[in-house]
């Protein structure tokens, strides 16, 4: 009987164990997980990310939120963005598909508006698989100039839904 005793607290006590091994194995997991994340948000705020190689990244949904200051809908995918931000200047490039809509609406929270007699920037942008100059040329252009020579501009193609976004200084 004080086998049977014995035997029945020490499967106690090793279940016991097991369940503590499994609980500090889960804790361990979620504290670096929670480290890993705070060190990726902390190295975000010192040098902001761009993913200009893979679209739609948690980085791009947060640069597009910050720089075009709409809420990121349904509508908007496909978002790629890059920033060469080393020197005197700077520039930004966001390529996205959204909705008519969506469009309008950042053209007016930008406050941009049509812009016929426009400078030419090609030679300021990067050459990725997602910005296409030589059509970007021939899309009608929204603008905005701020001070020290700031600016925004933004195309839209109507046919594919799918906008451009240039932002630079001189």
């Amino acid at each position: 009987m004080k086998q049977f005793i014995y035997s029945i607290i020490l499967l106690l006590l090793l279940v016991s164990c097991n369940r503590m091994k499994d609980k500090g194995a889960e804790l361990k997991d979620r504290v670096e997980n929670k480290v890993k994340r705070e060190s990726e948000e902390l190295a975000d705020k010192m040098a902001p990310h761009f993913d200009a190689y893979e679209p739609d990244t948690k980085f791009n949904k947060k640069r597009f939120k910050e720089f075009l200051e709409v809420d990121l809908t349904p509508d908007v995918k496909n978002i790629y963005c890059f920033d060469d931000a080393i020197g005197i200047d700077a520039d930004y490039q966001f390529s996205f598909n959204c909705n008519p809509g969506t469009a309008q609406k950042i053209i007016k929270k930008l406050e941009l508006t049509p812009d016929k007699i426009h400078m030419d920037v090609s030679g300021l942008q990067h050459d990725f698989d997602w910005w296409d100059k030589k059509k970007i040329e021939k899309l009608d252009l929204y603008s905005w100039k701020g001070e020290r020579e700031y600016y925004k501009y933004f195309w839209y193609d109507q046919k594919e839904q799918k906008a451009y976004y240039f932002e630079f200084d001189m």
